[in-house]
């Protein structure tokens, strides 16, 4: 198992099991999509429509959480022809370029408004992004593949619809860092997450 993995399902372990002791969870499951920076921009300018995120988060006081974000996109481009370079080698023709993007990090919020309808907030997640960069050309294929080391700022709001139930809005920046393997340019992107949060109080 690589070494990320490992401290991702060892911290996952622990916040869960110190959330089933807990006063107060939220938890949100949102529509994500996302906006390419950088080299995968280059790689693929179309927006990703294809995504989703998981956000658990113990409140340890009413004004932080602690927890995890999980969350998958894909980006798509088709180009009609285009030259790829792989190694040493150019491969010309029509091309399908597909991007899948997974971040799981341990992550913490701060909540500027615990109690209120309308509560916004900031956090940070740090731990990886699993991406799988694939090119199609006929019966070809390249596939590429890294574990990124990951930061991700967010800044949104919950608005309560009941002392349960809320609409949950964040923006996310997955900064994904240099790796040593097949893809060794850092992967980022920002993402738009819309849904629904549950608070167990």
């Amino acid at each position: 198992m690589h070494p990320m993995k490992k401290i991702f399902l060892s911290l996952l372990v622990s916040v869960l099991a110190a959330g089933a002791l807990s006063a107060q969870n939220n938890v949100a499951f949102s529509y994500s999509m996302g906006f390419g920076a950088g080299d995968l921009a280059d790689y693929i300018n179309q927006p990703s429509f294809r995504g989703f995120s998981f956000d658990y988060r113990h409140l340890v006081t009413p004004n932080v959480g602690v927890g995890v974000t999980m969350g998958w996109n894909v980006f798509y481009e088709e180009r009609a022809k285009d030259s790829y370079q792989f190694g040493n080698a150019t491969i010309t023709g029509k091309q399908f370029r597909y991007s899948n993007h997974v971040p799981l990090l341990a992550s913490g919020s701060y909540y500027f408004s615990p109690g209120n309808s309308f509560n916004p907030f900031v956090g940070l997640g740090i731990g990886t992004i699993y991406t799988r960069r694939n090119t199609d050309m006929n019966l070809y294929t390249v596939e590429q593949e890294a574990w990124n080391f990951a930061l991700q700022p967010e800044v949104g709001f919950n608005y309560m619809l009941n002392d349960e139930t809320g609409i949950y809005v964040s923006g996310k920046f997955n900064q994904g860092f240099k790796a040593g393997n097949e893809l060794k340019s850092s992967q980022s992107y920002f993402s738009l997450n819309i849904g629904l949060s549950f608070t167990n109080n």
